[in-house]
């Protein structure tokens, strides 16, 4: 009875979203692409020409923005999930943990990255901690692998929950990259914990 009164709370609550709505008129397929348009409109990251990873992109909204904007470009799109085609991206469909896809996203760079990013969260149990530490362990390894192909002035954005493992992505993130901030978008539903990380600039 409970879990249906959730259920049918989420489905009010995204009908009267005003970004659900845009998102559709828009041709997003998901409101969170205004979380990424918001970042980019605060920090200026996307133009044209770039090489874009972006991990954790099912069902695509952010690989569509950066489709859209990223003109002579490359987007490599990674998530467990398959993705429905979106142009100009290539796709890799498995878990990004792994070593072995790890090493196809590297196998598709033929220069560094110039942006990392990733929207990857954990799917859910209900209990807030738990999935904020699995979702920042999940940043934390975005972070690690960023090092690893982004340009020397590159930058990451992911996203970060209030929690137990919020300072620890923070500090990380200063050890990698001189220049850290912590954003949350409007488009962030208020009662969400989430924000998001943007490095920038390689130590």
């Amino acid at each position: 009875m409970k879990k249906n009164k959730i259920s049918k709370n989420w489905v009010n609550n995204q009908r009267r979203d005003i970004y659900v709505r845009k998102s559709k008129v828009d041709g997003y397929r998901a409101r969170s692409a205004y979380k990424l348009i918001e970042i980019d409109q605060k920090f200026k990251i996307f133009k044209g020409g770039l090489t874009i990873i972006d991990i954790g992109a099912a069902p695509g909204s952010w690989s569509q923005y950066a489709s859209r904007v990223v003109k002579n470009g490359k987007i490599i799109s990674i998530d467990l999930k398959e993705i429905e085609s979106i142009p100009n991206t290539i796709q890799i469909k498995g878990d990004f943990t792994e070593d072995n896809i790890k090493q196809k996203i590297k196998d598709q760079l033929k220069t560094n990255a110039d942006v990392v990013m990733s929207d990857m969260a954990v799917n859910t149990t209900g209990i807030k901690n738990i999935d904020s530490i699995q979702t920042g362990e999940l940043c934390k390894e975005s972070l690690v692998f960023s090092k690893e192909v982004i340009k020397k002035q590159g930058y990451f954005i992911s996203k970060i929950f209030m929690g137990s493992t919020f300072n620890e992505i923070v500090a990380l993130g200063k050890k990698f990259f001189k220049e850290v901030k912590v954003f949350k978008p409007k488009s962030s539903r208020k009662d969400s914990k989430e924000s998001f990380i943007i490095c920038k600039n390689l130590r």
